[in-house]
């Protein structure tokens, strides 16, 4: 990261204040053509996803094909999960999977560096996959199997269900990624084969009135990868970043529609044509707050180089090339390297 960007990112997490986000800034872009035999219509949608991607990386979708009832049961069992007893939740604690898969307890993570933790508490899943999966053997990273809590039945089938339908969806945005680069549709296949996922269901405590004056709910941050589906709760709380008004959003909820934001292993894809855009989380609704963030990474294998287009005549990649893999290895270090490393860390980080 330069110091000028670095020296952004400081500003702009230093910013107390923010500001409803003004009508029509925030794209929201009908996605069901995606799913259509109409070229055309694939490439109306393309043309919106890439416009926002210009500006700052963050649109809403709605018709997207996951049903809202779907959406419901999973807010329902995420209050179940958070509300078991911490006894129990600790027995589920992702300290104690390779795969960094389970429970994350209030205030473990730190995501603005110089500021308290974060007020919430999460459970990470993904791909599920064997202990003696040969990727799991090979050692991946965050390959492996779920934790799943005993305690709900009905949480396994439904979140299986769930990651199938939210990866199908990100691998159409990618098709439609693909168009907004003017690329050929099926550009992105080989990274969509067998991709690192994490679905995370994550709880938000009412930000207590004696909270630090930079104390979040999340930090300011962006994300690592590929693609962002944020499904949010009504409680708000979500902040974007705006360079261009200098000023923190508050970006309303939509129900039954998913936040759609990319993260830097795109923008590093495609030369910063495509902005991975600070945002943050303080819940000032007075109630809880959930929200289920799904994160699409792609193979761990893919390799992530600039893309074509995305230099202009004469311009030099500003990223050299990597993969996936190596690219979140570099990120969490990043992330971690002012704590102590947990088990699963150390795996990480191992060549």
């Amino acid at each position: 990261m330069s110091a000028n960007l670095h020296s952004r990112r400081q500003h702009a997490g230093d910013v107390l204040t923010s500001r409803p986000v003004r009508p029509g800034r925030l794209a929201l872009i009908d996605v069901a053509p995606l799913r259509s035999d109409d070229p055309q219509a694939r490439a109306a949608v393309a043309a919106q996803i890439r416009a926002a991607c210009v500006d700052n990386g963050f649109f809403v979708i709605c018709n997207h094909g996951i049903s809202e009832h779907l959406q419901q049961r999973i807010f329902a069992q995420a209050e179940a999960l958070f509300a078991l007893p911490d006894a129990e939740k600790r027995r589920l604690d992702k300290s104690l999977s390779l795969a960094n898969r389970g429970y994350e307890p209030l205030g473990n993570q730190q995501l603005q560096p110089g500021s308290p933790p974060d007020l919430k508490e999460g459970y990470y899943m993904g791909r599920d996959l064997a202990a003696d999966h040969p990727q799991v053997l090979a050692g991946k990273f965050n390959h492996g199997p779920n934790v799943w809590p005993t305690q709900l039945p009905q949480f396994r089938p439904l979140m299986e269900s769930y990651l199938q339908q939210i990866t199908e969806l990100a691998e159409r945005l990618m098709r439609g990624l693909a168009l907004s680069l003017n690329l050929p549709e099926n550009h992105f296949d080989d990274f969509c084969h067998e991709p690192l996922t994490t679905l995370r269901l994550l709880h938000y405590p009412p930000q207590p009135v004696d909270a630090a004056a930079n104390q979040r709910g999340a930090g300011a941050h962006t994300d690592f990868g590929g693609l962002t589906l944020l499904l949010q709760d009504d409680a708000g709380g979500l902040q974007v970043w705006s360079e261009q008004d200098q000023c923190w959003l508050d970006i309303a909820p939509q129900a039954g529609t998913y936040i759609i934001n990319i993260g830097d292993m795109v923008a590093r894809w495609t030369n910063d044509l495509y902005r991975s855009t600070l945002h943050r989380v303080i819940n000032r609704s007075g109630r809880e707050r959930y929200s289920i963030p799904f994160f699409y990474s792609g193979n761990a294998d893919h390799r992530v180089e600039c893309l074509p287009g995305c230099c202009a005549a004469g311009e030099t990649p500003r990223y050299e090339a990597t993969t996936v893999e190596q690219h979140y290895r570099e990120m969490y270090r990043r992330t971690y390297r002012q704590r102590p490393l947990a088990a699963q860390d150390i795996a990480e980080s191992q060549p």
